[in-house]
């Protein structure tokens, strides 16, 4: 992007501070220069054809000075300061004064300088000259005044030197800082080895110059070579830098340059914001080549890179010089457009990529599809700085690849890894390594405390060993049953008044009462609140029995408040920390199973897993491991899995889920209706029920057509073999039309909300069954005809 030079102008909001350091600094030349120069006039017939020759080179010199390529806000080398430092040297301040000015001006007039800012040139040079002027004095005396240089007058023009680079280096760097703000600092300071380079070698190339004009006026001329030679090395220097900021397979800018770039263009920009220009909107576009992998696994790398040198030629042909386009690395491009009036100007630059990509690449007359996704973000709606920027753009571009789109704006919402939530993260990482607050109790119906652990956890039951290490409370010891607990419960408790002794099911371990050890959360997890499991009953539909529950997380942080589940899983899904998450929800559920055995609780609990645990064997050894500690029996958990991660590696989740049906875990279909499955996938899997989504429950009462896809699925699942659950059941009459319409289970606040599980028990021992009668409301409505 070639723009004007912005060190003409001065930034708004900053031309007080700014004006104020460059009238300071023109101030104090005139107090150093003013008396040198008065009386100069005098002194110029009798300075001799060296002085002259010095003079002449010097100003011929900055007629053309090197500007390095790339290097716009570092100094350009003026050849003037080796002339005009030797004659500080030999013929005092006002000579060498009144020759950098003339210089200044030449080069001033050659770069365009803006005047303020060839005035300001020419103070800094005198304030430099004078304070290595005024060390210099310390010495001896001036180098033509005859005799052997001693190591005093060394030592002088040596401080001399370092003066003048400090002081001028300080008053450049100062400008720049407040004309760029603080954040073009550092990059003022990493230019300081390039200074010290070529500017420091102009100033010791002085006293040779000096040395020269000694002997003979012709001899200067010569310094010329070594001049050449600076000049040479400096370009060399910053041709290699320039280099480094190149792309060796395309020739376009790299990454290092892209950032430079844009770190320039946003501080051009804020300054037009503030002006209130129109076109005050950058954009950065970052592209990634659709299918670029499959061309380098199936024809080499080799044409990999003859496709990316094509692709890189048509972006070129797209940007024009305006813009600065650059490569990133691997398939990967990005454009940096500037003065734009907004969104759609960088939308319509995005359209002319993607048309530009559309047509085929041929090579050795083999047509190569390319394609691309765009990311944009813009300044300085979507960040005010490169990493913000390149990030948000990149959130936008992965956006429009799973939106199979080509290009996306950032939006907020699609930010998955936003500060606030890989704080979230973190937290849940804390909270999850912690483990369960100790001395976690459950009650029974009557409020008695149940005990903590059970027999069965101590060692693992069925002499099984365990795997995964448990940062949890103390186990409690078993010294015997407890009568008296169980004939409490038993009288408390309706449900097991009804069933005696369970019929099926294996004999529910003796425990003992133990006392309920002092609560007391971890130390690690103290501000991040704790981890616990809600659990909402399962309703079967004819007899009204309460037959099972559904395991729901829930996550109260003590500065968010109640986590939304939803945002939950979605922040653990990204990272391994999904994997902890499922480890406690695991260990949560099957120990509150053995707990409500021991209280005589029989009941069928179901939780939710994702796609990253049903893509390894993990979870099955994990439920198989947990189930036998606790002594639980497997028919008594279920794990419900969703269309989407059904589909989305069909062939892995089927083993897992295959190793858990073997195990004898029920699997349930969980949204059914929402995804993608087929009746193939419905035949294959071994599925116990399916869930329809509440989407259609909710509104089957008063939406005809959601009435009849319910039905549809409840007759689809009976054909199938399959029991139904209802999610969303919220009223009676949609209780009864799921009745009607011969659905198994229902699940919904009509019946109860999702509770903790020591509310649960209490909850069970107040609930009465009831069935649902025939009537006018049991009618499932019909689509009228149409």
């Amino acid at each position: 992007m070639e723009t004007a030079d912005p060190r003409n102008s001065v930034p708004p909001g900053r031309e007080a501070r700014f004006a104020g350091f460059v009238a300071a600094v023109v101030g104090l030349a005139l107090l150093v220069a003013a008396l040198p120069l008065t009386g100069l006039p005098d002194r110029l017939p009798r300075l001799p054809v060296a002085f002259w020759t010095m003079a002449a080179l010097a100003v011929a010199c900055d007629a053309r000075p090197f500007v390095p390529p790339g290097r716009r806000h570092t100094s350009a080398v003026f050849p003037s300061t080796c002339f005009t430092f030797a004659i500080l040297l030999g013929w005092g301040l006002g000579p060498a004064v009144a020759v950098q000015a003339v210089a200044v001006a030449v080069s001033g007039w050659r770069l365009r300088h803006a005047l303020w800012r060839t005035t300001f040139n020419a103070a800094q040079y005198a304030c430099a000259l004078g304070a290595a002027y005024l060390v210099f004095r310390l010495g001896p005396g001036g180098l033509f005044d005859g005799g052997r240089l001693g190591w005093t007058g060394v030592a002088a023009v040596g401080g001399a030197t370092v003066t003048w680079f400090a002081v001028n280096y300080g008053l450049v760097s100062s400008a720049l800082r407040l004309r760029f703000g603080g954040l073009w600092w550092p990059s003022v300071r990493q230019a300081l080895p390039y200074e010290l380079l070529s500017t420091g070698s102009l100033l010791l190339l002085a006293p040779v110059l000096v040395t020269a004009a000694r002997a003979s006026a012709a001899l200067i001329p010569l310094v010329l070579v070594p001049l050449f030679a600076v000049y040479r090395m400096s370009r060399l220097a910053a041709e290699q830098e320039h280099l480094a900021a190149l792309d060796p397979l395309t020739g376009l800018p790299n990454r290092k340059a892209l950032l430079a770039e844009v770190a320039e263009q946003v501080h051009l920009h804020a300054e037009r914001v503030a002006k209130g220009d129109p076109e005050a909107h950058l954009a950065l576009l970052l592209i990634d080549l659709d299918r670029f992998k499959n061309v380098n696994d199936a024809l080499g790398h080799a044409v990999g890179d003859r496709l990316l040198v094509e692709v890189s030629a048509r972006l070129v042909d797209v940007v024009g010089g305006r813009d600065m386009l650059a490569r990133l690395g691997g398939d990967e491009f990005a454009i940096v457009a500037g003065r734009l009036a907004g969104v759609d100007e960088a939308r319509e630059l995005a359209d002319r990529v993607v048309a530009a990509l559309t047509e085929p690449v041929s090579l050795d007359g083999l047509p190569l599809d390319v394609g691309a996704s765009i990311g944009i973000a813009l300044f300085p709606e979507h960040g005010e700085d490169f990493a913000t920027l390149m990030r948000h753009a990149d959130v936008a571009m992965y956006d429009a690849k799973q939106r199979n789109d080509t290009a996306a704006v950032y939006a907020a919402e699609s930010d998955h890894n936003s500060a606030e939530r890989l704080g979230l993260l973190a937290d849940l990482r804390r909270v999850l390594e912690a483990g369960p607050p100790a001395g976690r109790t459950v009650r029974g119906g009557d409020g008695a405390a149940l005990p903590s652990r059970l027999a069965a956890g101590a060692d693992g039951a069925g002499g099984s060993t365990r795997r995964w290490p448990r940062r949890r409370r103390a186990r409690v010891a078993v010294d015997g049953a407890d009568e008296l607990l169980n004939r409490i419960l038993t009288g408390a408790d309706p449900t097991r008044r009804r069933a005696g002794q369970p019929a099926t099911g294996p004999e529910r371990p003796k425990v003992p009462a133990a006392p309920a050890p002092v609560e007391r959360a971890e130390d690690a997890a103290a501000d991040v609140g704790a981890i616990t499991m809600y659990y909402q009953p399962q309703i079967a539909i004819a007899t009204g029995e309460v037959v099972g529950v559904e395991a729901l997380l829930r996550w109260r942080h003590p500065r968010r408040g109640m986590v939304d589940p939803e945002e939950l899983i979605r922040v653990a899904e990204q990272s391994a920390v999904m994997r902890l998450l499922t480890q406690r929800v695991v260990d949560d559920v099957v120990e509150q199973l053995a707990k409500w055995s021991a209280a005589g609780i029989h009941l069928r609990a179901a939780l939710n897993v994702s796609v990253r645990d049903l893509h390894t064997g993990e979870i099955a050894d994990r439920i198989a491991d947990r189930l036998a500690a606790f002594g639980v029996p497997p028919e008594r958990l279920q794990l419900e899995i969703t269309e989407g991660a059904l589909m989305a590696d069909p062939r892995r989740v089927l083993t897992t889920i295959s190793r858990l049906h073997r195990i004898g875990v029920a699997i349930s279909l969980d949204d059914f209706g929402t995804g993608y499955s087929s009746m193939q996938h419905l035949r294959r899997l071994p599925l116990a029920e399916v869930k329809v989504d509440r989407s259609f429950v909710l509104g089957m009462a008063d939406d005809a057509d959601d009435a009849a896809i319910v039905r549809s699925m409840i007759e689809l699942a009976g054909a199938l073999g399959l029991r139904v659950v209802a999610e969303g059941v919220e009223d009676e009459r949609t209780w009864r039309m799921l009745h009607a319409a011969g659905c198994d289970v229902a699940q919904g606040w009509f019946h109860a909300r999702p509770m903790p599980a020591e509310e649960l028990a209490t909850w069970l021992t107040r609930y009465r069954p009831v069935r649902p009668a025939g009537g006018q409301d049991a009618e499932v409505p019909h689509r009228p005809t149409r």
